[in-house]
C-alpha cells in the first residue's frame, strides 16, 4: 500500500481551527432550532487548504422557510440563493451563499439512501464534533483515503479497496464503486456542466420556483412526484 504520513504545520492548524470556527458559527442558528446539520469533506477530515469551502449541510427535508427564518434572527446574511440538480436522476437541492466560499445546502426533495451516503464516503462531522476537535475518515477527491492522526494524518489510494473502505467509513460498497468511477471519469474528461443550475431573485421563494422548473423539466418532476 502507498501510504504517505502528512504532518501539520502550525499554520495549517491556525487554518483549521479558523474554518472550523466560522463552520460552529454557521451551525448554530439551525441547531438552536433543532435543525440537524453537518459539515463534510476536508474540513471534517482535517486536510482543509485555505480556500477550502464551509458547506453546512442539512441531510433531511426541511421547510426552506423555516431555515431562511433561522439564519436571518441570527443575522446571517445570503448573498445569492440557488437551486442545483446535477443530473436528472439526482435529488435537486438549494443553495444559500453567505459569502464566496461559505454557504448552506439542503435537499429540496427526500434523498435517496446512496445520496446521503456519499456525505459518509467524504467525511462528516456534526457541531459538537467541530466543538469537541474531532477529525473523521473520509475520503477526498483524489481516490484518497485519509485517516486523521494526532499530528495530521496518514492517506492512501483506495482503488482495489472498496470493501475495506466501505467497512471503516461504514456505508455500502456501491457507493465507493460508484464515486471511484465518477472520479475518475472526471479526471479523463474533465468536469461537465449540471442538469440545472437557477439562480434565484431576492423576491423568489425556491419553493415557488422548483414548482415552475418542474413543469418543464422531467427529471426533477419525477423526483418530485416520488
Amino acid at each position: 500500500m502507498d501510504q504517505k504520513h502528512i504532518v501539520y504545520s502550525d499554520e495549517h492548524w491556525r487554518i483549521l481551527c479558523d474554518l472550523r470556527n466560522e463552520a460552529v458559527r454557521l451551525m448554530k442558528p439551525l441547531t438552536h432550532v433543532h435543525i440537524e446539520c453537518l459539515i463534510y469533506g476536508s474540513l471534517a477530515r482535517g486536510d482543509v487548504h485555505k480556500t477550502s469551502d464551509i458547506d453546512v449541510f442539512i441531510p433531511y427535508l426541511q421547510a426552506v422557510t423555516l431555515i431562511e427564518a433561522a439564519l436571518e434572527c441570527e443575522g446571517i446574511q445570503s448573498i445569492s440563493r440557488e437551486i442545483v440538480q446535477a443530473t436528472p436522476g439526482y435529488a435537486a437541492k438549494g443553495y444559500i451563499y453567505t459569502s464566496n466560499n461559505c454557504g448552506y445546502s439542503f435537499p429540496l426533495v427526500p434523498l435517496l439512501p446512496s445520496e446521503k451516503e456519499f456525505y459518509g464516503f467524504a467525511g462528516s462531522a456534526k457541531q459538537i464534533d467541530l466543538e469537541s476537535d474531532v477529525r473523521v475518515p473520509g475520503v477526498d477527491k483524489r481516490l484518497m483515503f485519509i485517516q486523521p492522526t494526532y499530528d495530521g494524518h496518514i492517506e492512501y489510494p483506495i482503488q482495489g479497496l472498496s470493501g475495506e473502505v466501505a467497512k471503516i467509513l461504514k456505508v455500502d460498497t456501491k457507493i465507493v464503486r460508484e464515486r471511484i468511477r465518477t472520479l475518475e471519469r472526471r479526471d479523463k474528461v474533465g468536469r461537465t456542466g449540471v442538469y440545472l443550475k437557477r439562480s434565484l431573485a431576492p423576491s423568489e421563494s425556491f419553493s415557488e420556483v422548483l414548482e415552475n422548473l418542474s413543469q418543464n423539466r422531467p427529471g426533477l418532476r419525477k423526483r418530485l412526484r416520488s
